[in-house]
């Protein structure tokens, strides 16, 4: 029987391969940004359009970076960014975070928070719709691309939920006008609702399409502040009012009950549904 080295043993180790896979998504990320930016601002184009066409050309990067590097440093086929049914993913997983954006707006609706003050011109969503797809790609792909999907190998699917959802809380507990409450509410939100969808299609195209909806929706739409983050321009310029555990206060709907329960009740029905495809412990495998 071939030994195995502790050199491979070092390079092989969970944890190893999550820093290593998070470091040069991070590096390709900030190459791509660098350069696109500085090549972007000979053009004549608006600076709206610069950005957008930036974040196109980072996203690609991130993406690229991680199947080249994990394609060789675990040879293996990509099999997250598929082909394979990437259409159906991207459309459920768009009208999904479209439906459960718009519940938890609705709350805020039926309870009188919510004013819309102007309708803006469609140009007004690029901005917002940049954000929502970077982000998604980007998150996705640290969170569940890399963090998730190793952890799991080793501690099985619920396990790994737990601990990346308090790692995504946790890692926007940093953002402007966050709380202990709000950082708790996207972890039990975000963290297990994008878990279970990489559960459910064994792809980051689902989660990454929900990711993306949800966000547009609450600030490209809805004109509402995300994650806690500066208001940014919308379709619709609006004011939302009321209670905190309805609104979310200064850090947006994310921080709220409604989108707690509705994401939690999403979350039950895609793990239901992937009960044959879910990873158990290596010490149940035995």
């Amino acid at each position: 029987m071939k030994s195995i080295t502790n050199k491979q043993r070092i390079l092989n180790f969970p944890l190893t391969r999550i820093i290593l896979g998070l470091l040069v998504c991070f590096i390709a990320f900030i190459i791509a940004q660098q350069l696109a930016g500085k090549i972007l601002e000979l053009t004549s184009l608006d600076k709206n359009y610069r950005n957008l066409i930036k974040g196109l050309i980072s996203s690609v990067a991130v993406i690229a970076a991680y199947s080249y590097f994990f394609r060789k440093y675990e040879k293996r086929e990509i099999t997250e960014f598929s082909n394979k049914g990437i259409g159906k993913y991207i459309i459920t997983g768009t009208l999904i975070g479209l439906l459960l954006q718009s519940l938890t707006i609705l709350v805020i609706v039926l309870n009188d928070g919510f004013e819309i003050v102007a309708v803006n011109p469609i140009s007004a969503i690029i901005i917002p719709f940049t954000v929502a797809f970077t982000v998604a790609i980007f998150e996705e792909i640290l969170i569940r691309g890399i963090i998730f999907r190793i952890i799991e190998e080793k501690l099985g699917s619920y396990i790994s939920l737990f601990i990346t959802a308090i790692i995504f809380g946790a890692l926007h507990l940093a953002n402007p006008n966050s709380t202990l409450m709000s950082g708790l509410c996207v972890g039990i939100e975000a963290g297990f609702l994008m878990g279970a969808a990489y559960i459910y299609a064994r792809n980051l195209w689902f989660p990454i399409a929900i990711h993306f909806a949800w966000n547009f929706m609450q600030s490209g739409i809805f004109g509402a502040i995300t994650s806690g983050n500066e208001k940014t321009s919308g379709l619709l310029t609006t004011k939302i009012t009321g209670s905190h555990l309805i609104t979310g206060g200064e850090f947006g709907p994310e921080a709220t009950i409604q989108a707690i329960i509705f994401c939690v009740i999403a979350s039950l029905i895609l793990l239901r549904l992937s009960k044959n495809k879910l990873v158990y412990p290596y010490w149940k495998n035995k």
